[in-house]
């Protein structure tokens, strides 16, 4: 099967184009001369340049290969490159992934890793099969019976490092591919090899002394994290240690294998901040230096009193010199980062409450608070020190969106509709870079039947879109009483036509509605019917903020146990809707947000959210996108697919919303 790039849709692999979005799947351009190439050419043919995606190799041997040495990894080279023409399925594989250069040691001596090629960067990974399998209860696919397996559905080391990933989620490379044959495991991993180094930003000049001692805090609450995975040594090496587009600490690759003997200390720890910071020149971390000496003289014991010191190093720093200076860029990055919840020691997964996974905000570190202690310092023009300190607001830094609408694999026709409006400024200022947001996202599920429920959605939509437009002038957000008159306009738009065309019981039509609405960094949400909204940030955890208008719903509301609640035959039936009644029935539920922290929104159909699809798939379908590299169109094709394959009765509607924030800079001056 071939994978579009595009959708995500599964071709069969003569397809030159994709059946569902028209992409061609037969060529890729060549990023050196722009020469269109097939697909399937390891080389360009015009200028002769490897084609594919790079990918970093970590070869280990096999459970039962014990006796594996350095000395032997030229002779798995030359296997991986090439094996016996006797197991042509596993060969396949190999020659689909190409190493560029040799293999080498990796640092712990467990490993052999490199540079590969994927030359087949459309065709089904062998870890798709195994995934889409396991969660069909079936068997592990084989490629050759006895040469080629899963142990326990996935390779160990691979096992290893999804179970990991539960908690760290983007801080870890994508798992791109995986297998092992008799003697040896292959990973394959997304290569941030690329990527700058956390050494190289602590060294430059212009990077606050704030935001080190951030990172230095960071890297504590994650090794505590990493102790109950034997992964504590991912930490210890600086080539492994690298930032992504936040400046947010990120690895290459987790070590999962301990190496023999005792486990790291946190003297060890201390040793890495030392190699981080050696050779940077710079005159303000005599302090830093210090503290991490103190862990490897092991004065400091406790990862406590390392956070300590730090504490006290952030609160001694001279508010006239050091913070002052740092003031600007550290608001922007480390106070930021603190925004996204990095800061905060890594939850295992949130817990489901009523169906719903929730997660309650750790509280922010101290040496957060500092930065924004440190970060108004200024406001007093007199030095004072019994100044009032500020908590500076936040600002939106970006705002994406995307949405689709999917006729699902049941109906034949379809009777949602969304509609997506986005005001967006980019503000340059002598502080910094923010923009100007005005959007409006709303999303119906029409009923009523064929050309009734889908009228009832779209009418909604151009009636909302309208009545904003005349209505929401101001640069702050509608009112509730504006927002509940824009609802119960659309109502009776389609209340009106129901009646003019005299429709009456079940063929009354109407529509759910979910609507947002983002005035910078400030929201407003309202609903009427099943129709979610689901948000997601790193420190709270994925949190439905709608409740059902129905049956089941209004009954636990009433004091009604649950699983009583719904045993009824009519659990599922709508209390409200858009358009079967009168406007006086209809009572929104509306509420006021804030981006308060980077934040991913979803608007869904009950396609998507039934049988608690959300909750059970928002770890790999969701947390993802919350990284600004993530392609939230690629995100809303992945959800639809999702839900075609495990739901599929209904149409399927997805809107995404990313939302990144920094704090607001405009407030010192």
């Amino acid at each position: 099967m071939l994978i579009c790039p595009q959708c995500q849709f599964k071709n069969p692999d003569e397809n030159n184009f994709c059946q569902q979005c028209g992409t061609a799947m037969n060529y890729r351009v060549c990023t050196t001369c722009s020469a269109q190439v097939n697909v399937f050419l390891g080389q360009c043919s015009q200028c002769g340049e490897p084609m594919g995606d790079r990918l970093l190799a970590v070869v280990t041997p096999a459970p039962k290969d014990e006796a594996w040495s350095g000395k032997e990894i030229p002779e798995r080279r030359e296997k991986l490159l090439a094996m016996e023409a006797t197991i042509p399925s596993v060969d396949s594989l190999y020659r689909r992934y190409q190493l560029l250069g040799e293999l080498k040691d990796g640092p712990l001596g467990d490993s052999a890793q490199g540079t590969v090629l994927d030359t087949q960067p459309y065709r089904e990974r062998f870890l798709d099969q195994i995934l889409a399998l396991d969660n069909d209860g079936g068997q592990p696919p084989s490629l050759e019976q006895g040469t080629m397996s899963c142990v326990g559905g996935l390779p160990g080391a691979v096992g290893a490092d999804f179970s990991v990933d539960e908690v760290l989620g983007t801080r870890l490379p994508e798992v791109y591919d995986c297998w092992e044959d008799a003697s040896m495991e292959v990973l394959l991993l997304e290569d941030r090899s690329h990527w700058p180094l956390l050494s190289d930003l602590w060294r430059q000049e212009d990077t606050p002394l704030l935001e080190v001692l951030f990172g230095l805090r960071d890297s504590l609450e994650l090794w505590e994290t990493l102790q109950p995975f034997h992964s504590c040594r991912s930490l210890l090496f600086p080539k492994n240690l690298r930032v992504d587009e936040d400046r947010v600490l990120v690895f290459c690759q987790l070590y999962t294998k301990p190496e023999p003997g005792d486990p790291p200390l946190l003297k060890d720890l201390g040793q890495a901040w030392l190699d981080l910071l050696e050779g940077s020149g710079r005159s303000d971390v005599t302090a830093v230096v210090a503290a991490a000496k103190a862990l490897v003289d092991c004065d400091v014991l406790t990862a406590d009193s390392a956070r300590d010191r730090l504490q006290s190093i952030a609160e001694s720093l001279d508010e006239a010199g050091n913070a002052t200076a740092a003031t600007e860029t550290l608001a922007k990055r480390a106070l930021a980062n603190a925004s996204m919840g990095i800061s905060a020691p890594a939850q295992t997964s949130p817990p489901k409450v009523g169906g719903v996974t929730v997660g309650e905000a750790p509280p922010p570190p101290d040496i957060d608070e500092m930065a924004a202690i440190a970060s108004a310092a200024e406001l007093d023009d007199d030095g004072d020190d019994d100044a009032p300190t500020v908590v500076l607001p936040m600002c939106l830094a970006s705002l994406d969106e995307s949405g689709r609408t999917d006729i699902g694999r049941q109906r034949d026709h379809n009777e949602d509709y969304f509609g997506l409006y986005s005001e967006v400024q980019k503000l340059e200022m002598p502080m910094g870079r923010n923009i100007r947001a005005k959007s409006l996202y709303i999303l119906c599920d029409g009923m009523g039947g064929h050309a009734s429920g889908e009228v009832a959605s779209k009418l909604a939509v151009k009636t909302l879109h309208d009545y904003f437009k005349t209505n929401w002038q101001d640069v702050a957000l509608p009112s509730e009483d504006v927002i509940r008159n824009a609802i119960h306009a659309a109502n009776d738009a389609i209340f009106e036509e129901n009646q003019e065309d005299q429709r009456s019981g079940s063929g009354r039509m109407g529509t759910t509605l979910v609507l947002v609405l983002v005035q910078d960094s400030k929201v407003a949400v309202a609903h009427v019917g099943d129709s979610r909204l689901y948000r997601l940030s790193r420190r709270r955890g994925l949190e439905q903020l709608t409740v059902d208008h129905e049956v089941g719903q209004r009954e636990i509301q009433r004091g009604i146990d649950p699983v009583a609640a719904y045993s009824r035959p009519d659990a599922y039936q709508l209390t409200q809707a858009l358009g079967p009644r009168d406007s006086q029935f209809i009572e929104p539920d509306i509420r006021f947000l804030e981006f308060d922290e980077d934040t991913l929104l979803l608007l869904c159909s009950d396609g998507l959210s039934d049988n608690d699809l959300v909750e059970d798939h928002w770890q790999t379908h969701l947390a993802p996108l919350l990284s600004s590299r993530a392609n939230l169109d690629q995100g809303v094709n992945q959800l639809i697919e999702l839900a075609n394959q495990h739901n599929g009765h209904d149409n399927v509607t997805a809107m995404l919303v990313r939302a990144k924030v920094q704090p607001n800079m405009e407030i010192l001056h």
